[in-house]
């Protein structure tokens, strides 16, 4: 498996003959082989080149950008390289035909929905009482393949998450006042770490349908739009309950977040460079963990889970296998 990058250090990367280097006042010059890299982070104040995007543009090295708060600005996404006409003339296709779009759309929402209902099946069973609000998911559910509009189905996505966020307070053992979901800026602690987490598992999702036919930009769920990736959000929606809320919930129940993690007179908004690095090993660990692939019979990494995503999507739209969204089955 490739590995990915996190630079918090303000410095330089540059291009060294056919391999980066990395220089900064901490630590020096590093040299990184670029043949295993996956995506790079750029946490920090960063100079580079066009020497350099040449050379990640030729290996196909995503560079994924944050700001001081650790919010997302952008990613240089290289020139395709497994580029099909036919793959993009097919997203285009089912993006316009409604009926088409939904049968994804609702997939993506049923898979979605049903992971979160196994989160909260998880900790019921380990002493949290969220059995009521699990039945409200269920309740939920049965309305999503009736569902004939985006915005109806959003409708029922919606009351979903709020009701799966209503319990984080009985499932996060810390003294935290989380209600409600609130972005652009995040209000509280919980928010932010929500925005962060999210944000990892989105550039995750993007890395993986860089190496796949798939154009991120042709989405399904959510609207497609100009200076974004809209695709990545249709097939995150299936995994943040497994790698994000999983991963937030063991971060605070371990206490490896606290509120000494934020800035509190930034309201909360900035996360240390400390917390940052402990979310970004966690999430890399999960990652690499493999699982038996009860269709594959092999063990598989949870970051190729991903992958999969992409290809069954692939299947479906060449008319060669109906699209099932993943499923928690463990």
């Amino acid at each position: 498996m490739k590995r990915d990058y996190y630079f918090y250090n303000d410095g330089i990367i540059r291009r060294k003959d056919n391999t980066i280097t990395f220089t900064s006042e901490a630590n020096g010059n590093r040299d990184l082989p670029i043949e295993n890299m996956g995506n790079l982070y750029v946490m920090s104040e960063m100079s580079l080149n066009t020497s350099l995007i040449n050379l990640l543009a030729k290996y196909g090295v995503c560079i994924h950008f944050f700001n001081y708060y650790s919010f997302y600005t952008g990613s240089f996404y290289p020139r395709e390289q497994l580029v099909s006409g036919n793959i993009i003339v097919k997203q285009v296709e089912y993006y316009q035909d409604n009926e088409k779009r939904m049968q994804i759309a609702r997939a993506l929402i049923d898979g979605a929905s049903y992971n979160i209902f196994r989160n909260l099946r998880y900790y019921n069973g380990r002493g949290k009482d969220v059995k009521t609000e699990m039945e409200t998911i269920e309740d939920l559910r049965k309305n999503v393949p009736n569902t004939t509009g985006i915005k109806e189905l959003m409708g029922y996505e919606g009351n979903i998450r709020k009701t799966y966020y209503s319990v984080w307070n009985k499932i996060i053992d810390q003294d935290v006042d989380f209600t409600k979901r609130v972005k652009n800026p995040p209000d509280n602690m919980i928010n932010t770490l929500i925005s962060f987490v999210n944000t990892l598992v989105y550039t995750k999702v993007l890395g993986e349908i860089y190496q796949t036919q798939l154009n991120p930009t042709i989405s399904f769920l959510h609207e497609p739009g100009t200076r974004r990736f809209s695709l990545c959000l249709d097939i995150a929606e299936i995994f943040k309950p497994l790698l994000a809320d999983r991963l937030i919930f063991s971060l605070l129940n371990r206490n490896q977040i606290t509120e000494k993690s934020f800035t509190k007179n930034l309201n909360y908004l900035h996360l240390t460079k400390e917390a940052s690095k402990t979310i970004v090993a966690e999430l890399d660990a999960k990652l690499q963990t493999t699982i038996k692939h009860r269709d594959l019979e092999k063990s598989v990494s949870y970051q190729y889970l991903i992958r999969l995503e992409c290809y069954k999507m692939i299947k479906h739209l060449l008319g060669e296998k109906e699209y099932e969204p993943f499923k928690i089955w463990w």
